[in-house]
């Protein structure tokens, strides 16, 4: 819910979720400020914060008063270059080369259920409440909305700003953050997630200093690197225990976080667009809207604040029914056959798909025009009849006579240049006039700030999708930007073409899943180099890492899981030796760490023995028995944030009644016994009965005391309980 406060000429504003609480106040100079942020605080007057502020030396006052000094106070919004000498939550250059502008507050609104951005990605639920806060510079007419929107059920709050230039003449936005947080306080460690291709998302963590310390992309994309996440927390947070204050943004290019500590022991959080290399020419009477930020609070550990961005991303994020039901077991050709493959052979792979249980048979990369390596063909999406045996709806119906349902590989935002697209219209891709045009992975980019590129994209996927009977698609990205121009923007507008490029995406997305509503799509980027909640809006699943070995996968999938559902995670069983790592890892470990979201098989099932064969179809099908607990359950991780040699994790099913406890050993250990995993978080009042044994366990006894994790005597041990309540 959302309160007003009014003392005399200042007005509190409280938002305030189930448990969370984030409070403003409009002084009497009409400026905003942030009180608080954390725990639930009931409407009062809380004018004491500011006051009992001491005042530092040597900080320029602001407004004509003495001793008010913005620069130690905090603020919601701060705004460039008037007396604040931190960094700016935006920044506008006006047409007579100023940069200063004064934002005081101007009005407010309340109203239910949050308005969806126009061109972006939006938390969204009939069960919210938002309120629009105006500043306005009076002097270069310049208004700021900043919209925050309280989600009751869920404890968390989005905001986003829309810039509006209501003077005469244009102005020139060189930077604009969705979310600016000021804390008064500094003894925090950051964590953020980062890495590289097949090996995205790891947890890094370190103290905050005086000074400035980031995470960016710069590459056209949310990208493997960084995730576009940033949590505060106080010393000693771990799963169950400490503070945390987190920010996600929901937005797929290149973006900005960064936390300031200034000279007074005062933490600036911001995130938004990368103002690098970004302007945005904003014309009388125009709008400028950013993405949005989620903001989450949480006094329980790493642990309370995943379950609530879960929750919310599962309920709210994306409305298309498979983020709220089981996604299908699908089998991937890419590492049974790559490029070589023939109908046979595709033929033989989903027949035996069906007979172990797989629901969804991919055709990956290598099924169109010339495409028999990464040289040439991509942006000709013609099926290759030759290397089908045939037309694709006549493979398409034989493989569906198997009772399975299919799905097919395309990356559209990219062009080789060997293919027929490029020949013609080489205007199309990302460029530099007269400068060489770069390859990545033998590929050209795509234009996407270009109306005419997407609107050709989005017409030959529709095609495809009315004509051919397909249920999924693998969205892929393989490359990241270089030679950044445009041959369509004119030369005043080139540096607003990374940020057009994901509206342009967005609008492709938007449009496909409104036609096809009920085809699965899943994100990839190499793997993991696009994951965040903007894509997540459109797709229902994202493939998180072309890293498929089972022991790298586990920091990753731990990682990604403090912030993104089971349910959207893409995992799969691959083969050994491991295509990546060259690791043998065995095939119960494989099927444990891919059952930590919706299971997949990598691998080609005609090079198994038939024991294999018998192993995987039961794990396939106790998957199917345990997929609703792990999708649409809650996740406790109980194991692996600081020791690397083990990794525990446990669903507990939405009915609390049915629970899944994984646990994997990395490395072997010489001349040790058999340890216990305790099991926390269950109603003490309860049994428990382990369904693989039958033995009934009491509730207070797994939490004191556990289950022995086995004789873990090889390298990538690992062990599954299923547990129901009596």
């Amino acid at each position: 819910m959302i309160y007003v406060i009014e003392k005399n000429d200042e007005k509190y504003y409280f938002l305030n979720t189930n448990n969370t609480s984030i409070v403003l106040l409009k002084n009497k100079y009409d400026y905003l400020f942030i009180l608080h942020w954390g725990s639930l605080i009931s409407p009062t007057n809380l004018d004491y914060v500011l006051k009992e502020l001491n005042r530092a030396s040597y900080l320029a006052d602001a407004n004509g008063v003495k001793d008010f000094k913005l620069e130690q106070m905090p603020q919601i919004y701060p705004s460039y270059g008037y007396s604040d000498l931190r960094e700016p939550a935006f920044s506008i250059r006006y047409q007579d080369g100023s940069r200063i502008t004064d934002l005081r507050y101007d009005s407010y609104k309340i109203y239910k259920t949050k308005k969806k951005l126009k061109g972006l990605p939006t938390i969204i639920s009939k069960e919210s409440e938002s309120i629009d806060l105006i500043l306005i510079d009076k002097i270069k007419k310049i208004k700021i909305t900043l919209t925050f929107s309280v989600f009751d059920a869920y404890d968390a709050i989005t905001q986003s700003v829309k810039i509006e230039n209501l003077s005469n003449e244009t102005c020139y936005i060189e930077k604009v953050c969705s979310a600016s947080i000021d804390l008064l306080f500094s003894d925090l460690d950051m964590f953020q997630l980062n890495g590289a291709w097949g090996r995205e998302c790891h947890i890094n963590k370190r103290h905050l200093v005086q000074g400035s310390q980031s995470i960016s992309s710069a590459r056209g994309a949310s990208g493997h690197g960084q995730n576009p996440f940033i949590a505060l927390a106080t010393r000693g947070t771990n799963e169950e225990y400490g503070e945390i204050f987190a920010l996600n943004f929901v937005y797929s290019g290149n973006f900005l976080g960064k936390v300031e500590v200034d000279m007074h022991k005062n933490t600036r959080v911001q995130l938004g667009i990368n103002p690098f290399d970004f302007e945005w020419i904003l014309d009388p009477s125009q709008s400028f809207q950013t993405p949005e930020v989620v903001m989450v609070y949480s006094n329980e550990g790493l642990g309370k604040m995943s379950r609530i961005f879960h929750k919310l991303y599962r309920n709210t994020l994306a409305s298309r029914k498979y983020l709220n039901s089981t996604p299908p077991i699908l089998l991937n050709s890419w590492e049974a056959n790559y490029f070589d493959f023939t109908k046979e052979s595709l033929l033989n792979l989903a027949e035996k798909s069906s007979e172990i249980g797989v629901e969804l048979f991919v055709i990956d990369d290598g099924w169109f025009a010339k495409r028999n390596d990464t040289t040439s063909s991509i942006g000709d999406w013609v099926p290759n009849q030759v290397k089908l045996g045939g037309n694709l709806d006549t493979l398409i119906n034989k493989i569906k006579k198997n009772k399975i349902k299919f799905g097919l590989w395309f990356e559209p935002e990219m062009v080789s240049p060997n293919s027929n697209l490029y020949r013609l219209h080489p205007e199309w891709v990302i460029q530099v006039k007269n400068r060489r045009i770069e390859e990545s992975r033998d590929e050209y980019v795509l234009d996407l700030s270009n109306p005419a590129v997407c609107e050709y994209i989005t017409e030959i996927l529709s095609n495809f999708l009315s004509v051919y009977s397909i249920d999924y698609v693998k969205w892929d990205m393989n490359r990241n930007f270089t030679n950044l121009g445009s041959t369509y923007l004119s030369s005043e507008r080139q540096k607003e073409q990374a940020h057009r490029y994901i509206l342009g995406l967005y609008s492709i997305l938007e449009n496909l899943t409104k036609r096809f509503p009920n085809v699965i799509i899943e994100g990839c980027a190499g793997g993991g180099g696009r994951c965040d909640p903007g894509m997540l809006y459109y797709m229902q699943q994202i493939w998180i890492s072309d890293d498929t070995d089972a022991i790298e996968r586990l920091p990753i999938q731990y990682g990604t899981s403090l912030i993104y559902p089971s349910v959207s995670l893409g995992c799969h069983i691959s083969a050994v030796p491991n295509h990546q790592t060259n690791r043998i890892t065995n095939l119960d470990t494989r099927s444990t760490v891919a059952m930590w979201g919706n299971l997949g098989l990598e691998l080609d099932l005609n090079n198994l023995r038939k024991d294999e064969l018998e192993i995987l179809k039961n794990k396939i099908l106790f998957y199917k028995k345990i997929r609703s607990i792990v999708q649409l359950g809650d996740l406790y991780r109980l194991q692996g944030l600081d020791e690397t040699n083990e990794y525990a994790w446990m669903y507990i099913s939405e009915k609390q009644d049915e629970i899944l406890v994984s646990y994997v050993q990395i490395m072997a250990q010489p001349n040790t016994v058999a340890k216990r995993l305790r099991i926390p978080y269950l109603d003490v009042n309860f049994n428990y009965l382990d369904v693989e044994n039958n033995r009934v366990y009491k509730g207070d006894e797994l939490y004191a005391l556990g289950v022995s994790k086995g004789s873990c005597k090889y390298d990538g041990y690992s062990k599954q309980w299923l547990f129901r309540r009596i």
